[in-house]
């Protein structure tokens, strides 16, 4: 083969008008050689192409495709070879095994269509997880809260102890306001602090399916809460879906490779401050997919975030409690001690870092404790609760207010039947002479009693 300059300095012999015989011999070739590039130029670069062979397991490409489509599929290429070698294939494994290889990587190359949101659209939201080593051996775990703005790739990012919903939603409040905004929808995975399944339209059953034409997700009470609180519309990616929530996976990625590989770990406040610092650096850097500083872009989209409500979002976690007659309601095994007025009335509870808040029926603040560690504690002895009690002096009167009054002489008082049904008439005790007219009681002296029993013991 000759190189692309022989090639060129052939096809410039065609414009000296030299024939196909004198510019193979000055260039070193055959003349047909010569002539093959003088009269078709388009040649020059282009390897000679040689004509396809047959194969030998052409004749059995159909027979192939039906083993690894049919109901049981991905079968082995040995055991494909075997059942071609029934079937008369004289050829060699090899040639099996690069063909079948072949037709299963087509059968599994993917095609994705890429998206781009507006400013202000969309944000996507992950989870990770990151181990440490502290000090005495002991390994803890802590989770990685992050949130990308789909349009800029702004990114933020915080690290906390616990991965529950309290500390999750607050997580959202303080991307928020590092934003300075709020998108007008949310992307999440089907994780179980978001996501509790999917309502079928059509039908009253789960459905396997989101986004599919026949149901729409169902969110936690607490996130739709946060939802309506901030305006933005929560969304959930498909299942086994990851390429959708593309813009916030990768970063993940970045930030356990680059910024914590490596980082010494000395407690959760300097590890969220060192955080934010090396962010902060790396929104000045141009980004691979938009070709753009991440803060310029970044600026663009801030005016169409939608602005903040005048307060934040309560995320404490709610219960729902009714107080007990002894004054108490039970939250993690422990009972805390409410003021009596509060007895049989259902409070709205709020835990929050160990704290514990009570609120009554008409949303007013009842009382506030910390949480103790361990079970079984009576908290709010020392509150002087039960001491109100005992001071309220119409509740002791309901409570104690029949007792000392004496009976009527000659007559029982009137109670109520035990009875499914109330009595028909009146129960009413005469006197027995009433009763037995002719009846006469003698009257003897102690004496003779004495005289018939014994001593008589005056008590």
């Amino acid at each position: 083969m000759k190189t692309q300059e022989q090639q060129l300095d052939i096809i410039f012999a065609r414009q000296k008008d030299l024939s196909f015989r004198e510019a193979g011999r000055i260039n070193g070739c055959d003349p047909r050689t010569a002539k093959k590039y003088m009269e078709h130029p388009e040649l020059l670069g282009k390897s000679r192409q040689s004509p396809p062979r047959g194969s030998l397991v052409n004749p059995y490409a159909n027979l192939i495709e039906g083993y690894l489509h049919d109901d049981q599929g991905n079968h082995r290429a040995t055991w494909i070879y075997d059942q071609m070698v029934k079937a008369g294939y004289c050829g060699g494994y090899e040639i099996v095994k690069r063909f079948v290889r072949g037709l299963k990587e087509r059968d599994c190359r993917l095609a994705y269509a890429r998206f781009e949101t507006m400013p202000g659209e969309q944000a996507q939201v992950d989870f990770g997880e990151f181990q440490v080593t502290l000090w005495d051996g002991t390994i803890k775990k802590l989770y990685l809260f992050g949130m990308i703005l789909g349009y800029s790739r702004q990114l933020f990012a915080c690290l906390m102890e616990r991965c529950d919903l309290p500390n999750f939603l607050e997580a959202h409040c303080a991307a928020f306001e590092f934003f300075g905004g709020v998108p007008q929808e949310i992307l999440y995975d089907r994780m179980r602090n978001v996501y509790i399944r999917t309502l079928c339209e059509t039908r009253n059953a789960e459905c396997d399916g989101l986004h599919d034409g026949v149901g729409k997700p169902m969110f936690t009470q607490s996130l739709m809460t946060l939802a309506v609180h901030y305006g933005f519309r929560p969304l959930v990616a498909p299942a086994y879906g990851p390429w959708v929530k593309g813009k916030i996976e990768r970063p993940m990625e970045f930030l356990r490779e680059s910024w914590w590989r490596g980082y010494e770990f000395s407690s959760l406040d300097q590890a969220n401050q060192d955080l934010q610092e090396w962010l902060a650096q790396k929104s000045e850097r141009t980004h691979g997919t938009t070709h753009e500083r991440v803060d310029i872009r970044f600026a663009r989209e801030k005016p169409h975030l939608t602005a903040l409500p005048p307060r934040r979002c309560d995320v404490s976690q709610r219960l729902i409690r009714e107080v007990r007659k002894d004054c108490t309601i039970s939250v993690d095994a422990n009972l805390y001690i409410l003021p009596h007025t509060l007895v049989g009335e259902t409070v709205t509870v709020r835990v929050k870092n160990d704290h514990l808040r009570i609120f009554g029926p008409s949303g007013q603040l009842a009382q506030e404790y910390d949480m103790p560690e361990g079970k079984g504690h009576l908290v709010g002895l020392d509150r002087g609760h039960y001491e109100a009690l005992v001071a309220d002096k119409d509740l002791q009167k309901r409570k104690f207010g029949n007792r000392g009054k004496r009976k009527q002489k000659g007559r029982a008082r009137i109670k109520p039947s035990i009875g499914p049904t109330a009595a028909r008439h009146e129960i009413v005790v005469e006197p027995i002479a009433s009763i037995l007219p002719g009846l006469t009681v003698e009257h003897r002296p102690i004496t003779e009693y004495a005289l018939l029993g014994g001593e008589v013991c005056y008590a």
